[in-house]
């Protein structure tokens, strides 16, 4: 992206305030699953010290609904974009694996979908 402003030209670089994860689905044994945690594979965290980072980081499931309800927070207007968020809790496994909590649970559709570990609260 290339902005111009006045006589000079600056290239804008795009950043992104979280980091990329999937859905794997949720905390499971042999005879039943626990669907109030779901388990996350998050992009470039492949081991056990790698995912202590991202402990108590917040995780938003962007989805899009069929009906436009308003905004939250006060915002004007409607839109069909809605939003479930969670917390990262621990690791799961030795394979950067990590178990969140999401204040509703995540719908058995979302398996395999999409989800934005955002990079706060810092715990640095």
């Amino acid at each position: 992206v290339v902005s111009k402003m006045s006589d000079k030209t600056y290239s804008v670089q795009k950043t992104r305030l979280y980091a990329k994860g999937k859905f794997m689905g949720y905390q499971r044994n042999h005879h039943y699953q626990r669907r109030g945690t779901a388990i996350l594979r998050i992009e470039g965290c492949d081991t056990k010290s790698s995912t202590e980072f991202y402990h108590g980081k917040r995780v938003a499931f962007v989805y899009r609904g069929k009906t436009e309800k308003p905004n939250k927070g006060g915002n004007p207007g409607k839109s069909t974009i809605r939003c479930i968020w969670g917390k990262v809790t621990r690791a799961h496994g030795t394979s950067g694996a990590v178990r969140a909590q999401f204040r509703v649970n995540l719908p058995p559709r979302a398996i395999g979908a999409s989800v934005r570990v955002m990079l706060y609260p810092s715990r640095v």
